[in-house]
């Protein structure tokens, strides 16, 4: 049951390299918009009655039940750290700038035991790949995860991100540099680790090399075999 970490700067073609490597492996992908998506779903606070999917059983509907049952547990231990004004949504809404701030709205613990929870569920049913939220971290002692890095130049990134965003290469270019300071203050404040340290992954892929379908081969293979050998 292949698990895998997909890491990488903005336009780096981590989340296509993933979304393409889940559907090889027939597994389902994961990013913070879905996760954003499944708690309005679930509901927030717990007791909201959640929307369902059209397709009986589908993975959205899935998630959102998985982020109830969380919400759920978490209020019958009495150490619910959801309560008050602080909800799910905001948490997983949070972007690499917003935590790595010095006084964050959200405390350093209450995120990271809110994501580290999250994800550990969602890799122990396995058949999943997780596009950043510092998945490479928080599994990096499953034996089976496959973690992968993406990089690529910081101006051919630019120039995809102005392209996928319909804007100025100036404002792509701020962007990129803005986004890139943010991810990787973030991984420094959380887990003292520079975020491109290769020693961190099972594979590193520079994508201006390789088009995205290769790299998704590469990544589904390496998936698969890591899996097999667990």
């Amino acid at each position: 049951m292949p698990v895998v970490t997909m890491s990488g700067n903005i336009a780096s073609g981590a989340r296509e390299v993933g979304q393409a490597a889940a559907q090889r492996l027939g597994v389902d992908f994961v990013d913070q918009q879905l996760m954003v998506r499944a708690a309005q779903r679930c509901g927030v606070p717990v007791g909201t009655v959640a929307e369902h999917d059209e397709r009986r059983g589908s993975f959205k509907e899935r998630f959102a039940g998985l982020l109830r049952t969380f919400l759920e547990r978490s209020a019958a231990s009495g150490a619910d750290p959801l309560t008050g004004a602080t909800g799910l949504e905001m948490i997983l809404s949070r972007s690499y700038s917003e935590m790595a701030a010095e006084e964050p709205q959200l405390s350093d613990d209450l995120y990271l035991k809110t994501m580290t929870a999250l994800i550990e569920e969602l890799a122990a049913g396995g058949k999943i790949v997780l596009l950043g939220r510092g998945s490479q971290m928080i599994l990096k002692d499953m034996p089976a995860a496959l973690h992968v890095l993406c990089i690529a130049p910081q101006k051919l990134r630019a120039y995809r991100l102005a392209e996928r965003d319909s804007i100025g290469l100036e404002e792509a270019t701020r962007r990129t540099a803005e986004s890139d300071r943010a991810r990787g203050a973030f991984y420094r404040k959380f887990w003292r680790v520079e975020v491109e340290d290769p020693k961190l992954y099972d594979l590193t892929i520079e994508t201006s090399r390789l088009p995205f379908e290769v790299a998704a081969d590469l990544v589904a293979a390496a998936a698969a075999a890591k899996a097999a050998a667990a």
